[in-house]
């Protein structure tokens, strides 16, 4: 098969030299049985790459399992990749097969592999090395044939010097490496790709493309497509649908575009993509009306979310860990934070906690006096901590209290347990 045929069947768009010598080496390996890292940004085409090589391989008869590690909840992730037994934890009712005994005899495309936690990237390499795993709940060594593609958007050597990935890991997964170009790497694939799905959905959707204008198409090419071919398609559906049977000038076109133009500019800030110094200020200001506004305003929507979360954070760990003596004693701007935050459902106020039919509080005798003197001196000097710093104290003390457990320390804080253990990370806390 020549290296045209295999990019119409399979999708792969792009004549540029980059984009010719990455087909080059991925219809080299996808015949053999080694172990393959697809290294790209989001949207370049990482899913449509395993795709291609599993087809390709002498595998493609049996499954191609796709698994997106980090969609996957760290407390689950073993259980999904290597499967149980019954009873080997709460809800396992019945044992399951994971995901590795579901592709054996073919291909199973790991995305994200970046994401994978550290406790299940050694059984990993085991599973890459020799085919063995264990069953979540057994003793008895399973084994299964696959061929293992890789997928990140992260740079793995930097996360091995930084301790988040595996050196050895990371070698055994480095057999082959390669690297889809970014779009914008690769501009003179732009107008030929974007003119294939224009002509794709027309016909999907019975619709008459009539061109675009030369401004727009310098546009097109100029612009930074952060989201690379994913994006580029959605552009080009947007268009046919939304535009139908028009010519597209540039200002039609400067509507779909979500990202910015220029990075490292003077001008890189949320803004219509596209725009420049030599608009119109009527221009400018549609365009911040429209599209700046949302975005600043999204932005303080969340902001205010996560001050809302902290206080609510902050609150129950108060009313179920320190005795009534401490509560008192915090300084006023404190207590007037903290009143009426809602704390497991119910409004509370500092002032009549004890009667608003949470749990019990623990006596005053229960209490250690360091809890107390800890609490006072975070608290010093009478000002409100910043978010992070209130956070980290909270998790260090809720886990403190209860020995390092954290199913414990997370319904004490009113969070979930997988917010807890992605706090700790992003804390360094162990």
């Amino acid at each position: 098969m020549d290296r045209e045929v295999f990019q119409e069947q399979f999708g792969l768009l792009g004549t540029s030299e980059a984009m010719r010598q990455v087909i080059d080496k991925i219809m080299q390996v996808a015949k053999t049985d080694i172990t393959v890292t697809l290294q790209g940004e989001s949207g370049v085409g990482k899913d449509v790459t395993a795709r291609a090589i599993h087809a390709m391989s002498e595998r493609s008869r049996n499954n191609l399992v796709i698994v997106n590690c980090g969609a996957i909840p760290e407390g689950i992730i073993e259980s999904e990749l290597f499967g149980h037994e019954k009873g080997a934890f709460t809800g396992a009712e019945t044992s399951r097969e994971g995901y590795f005994e579901k592709a054996n005899g073919g291909t199973i495309f790991l995305d994200e592999i970046g994401d994978t936690p550290k406790n299940v990237q050694v059984k990993l390499l085991r599973v890459l090395e020799n085919g063995e795993f264990f069953r979540v709940g057994s003793s008895k060594v399973q084994t299964t044939d696959v061929r293992v593609v890789a997928a990140t958007n992260q740079d793995l050597w930097k996360m091995v010097k930084e301790g988040a990935f595996r050196e050895d890991l990371y070698y055994r997964l480095d057999t082959v490496q390669i690297k889809l170009p970014p779009l914008r790497d690769r501009p003179e694939d732009i107008i030929p790709i974007f003119k294939k799905f224009v002509e794709e959905y027309s016909a999907r959707y019975d619709s008459v493309f009539k061109g675009f204008s030369d401004e727009a198409r310098e546009l097109l090419i100029s612009y930074r497509w952060p989201g690379n071919v994913r994006e580029l398609r959605n552009v080009a559906e947007q268009l046919v649908v939304l535009e139908k049977s028009q010519f597209i000038d540039k200002k039609k076109l400067q509507k779909y575009l979500k990202g910015r133009q220029h990075e490292g500019s003077a001008d890189n800030l949320p803004m219509v993509a596209g725009r420049n110094r030599e608009h119109s200020s009527s221009d400018s200001d549609e365009g911040f009306n429209r599209k700046d506004r949302e975005l600043v305003y999204r932005a303080l929507v969340e902001l205010r979310n996560d001050i809302a979360d902290v206080k609510k954070m902050f609150a129950n760990f108060l009313y179920s860990t320190f005795n009534t003596k401490a509560l008192k004693a915090l300084p006023a701007s404190v207590r007037d934070e903290v009143d009426k935050t809602e704390v497991s459902g119910v409004n509370v106020n500092l002032g009549d906690h004890a009667t608003l039919g949470m749990q019990s509080m623990p006596d005053e005798t229960d209490i250690e006096e360091s809890e107390d003197t800890e609490l006072s001196d975070f608290l010093k000097d009478n000002k409100i901590p910043s978010i992070e710093e209130a956070e980290k104290f909270l998790i260090q003390q809720a886990l403190k209290r209860f020995d390092g457990n954290r199913r414990k320390a997370s319904e004490t804080l009113g969070v979930s347990e997988r917010t807890l253990y992605r706090k700790l990370d992003q804390y360094g806390l162990d």
